[in-house]
């Protein structure tokens, strides 16, 4: 019964702690440009903040560490859901798929590897990354709609909003390539 009780008052002091956690400090957006120097870091699906989400991405499809794509997770108003590119120095290609509580505001991409091995060996870099297709800014907005109750969320929402032209009449290009299931629901990381 004691357990029990503590394991309540564990889960109620972690909930109230999520839902009281501030955002990273905010950064100024980079300019969009087809070659960019931005601050890399890495992730992996074993960490305690993606365990709930096991090897899936935001888009609700498996993460990706292949010889020809790998997932990236990012602020999706600065490098929209869809987003490919390559890292100048390593020649890898990276797929934005993903995104996380702390890329909300910032000028971060965070490079899926398929173990804290590879993800302790990468650590924390500035690399000259080559886009080679935006995403579109709408898509992933509309990929957000249905968890924009969560403030990371509500942020990178507000800056599409801020930063893009509402689109026009035209189709709205969708996430591209790498055969993503656009109606799987998006996750509220």
């Amino acid at each position: 019964m004691f357990a029990a009780r503590l394991f309540l008052l564990f889960v109620a002091c972690f909930l109230a702690a999520c839902s009281t956690r501030k955002l990273p400090k905010y950064e100024k957006p980079m300019a969009r440009a087809r070659f960019q120097t931005v601050r890399t870091t890495a992730y992996t699906h074993t960490e305690a903040d993606h365990l709930a989400y096991g090897n899936k991405s935001a888009l609700g499809t498996p993460l990706k560490s292949g010889p020809d794509l790998h997932s990236a997770a990012a602020d999706w108003a600065r490098w929209p859901a869809g987003t490919i590119f390559r890292i100048c120095s390593t020649g890898q290609t990276y797929f934005v798929d993903d995104y996380g509580w702390a890329l909300a505001g910032r000028n971060t991409i965070d490079l899926y590897k398929p173990s804290r091995a590879a993800m302790n060996a990468w650590g924390v870099r500035h690399e000259k990354i080559e886009v080679l297709h935006w995403g579109d800014p709408w898509a992933a907005y509309r990929r957000m709609k249905p968890v924009e109750n969560h403030k990371h969320i509500a942020r990178m929402m507000k800056e599409i909003k801020e930063f893009y032209a509402k689109p026009s009449s035209r189709p709205v290009q969708e996430i591209p390539p790498t055969s993503i299931a656009l109606a799987i629901p998006v996750s509220p990381r």
